[in-house]
């Protein structure tokens, strides 16, 4: 091989490389931008979590008292 024939082969090379890196950022942005979606979403959910726990202990204290009241009110009779 001729140092010539090194010399075309190159930018083919170059050429090829920088399409491989120009489609690896494109993906990586894509993934850095659904990534920050999800991590959002994952607060949201954890966010609500956290309230509907609440919830659901505000209302079994509700529903525990209103079991107490008509205990009581079985034994009053």
């Amino acid at each position: 091989m001729h140092h010539t024939d090194q010399f075309i082969q190159i930018p083919l090379n170059m050429g090829h490389l920088e399409r491989q890196v120009e489609t690896l950022v494109g993906a990586y942005l894509q993934l850095r931008a659904e990534n920050s979606i999800l991590l959002k979403r994952q607060e949201e959910l954890t966010a609500e979590k956290s309230a509907l726990i609440e919830k659901n202990e505000q209302a079994r204290i509700r529903v525990e008292a209103i079991i107490t009241r008509l205990k009581s009110m079985e034994h009053g009779s």
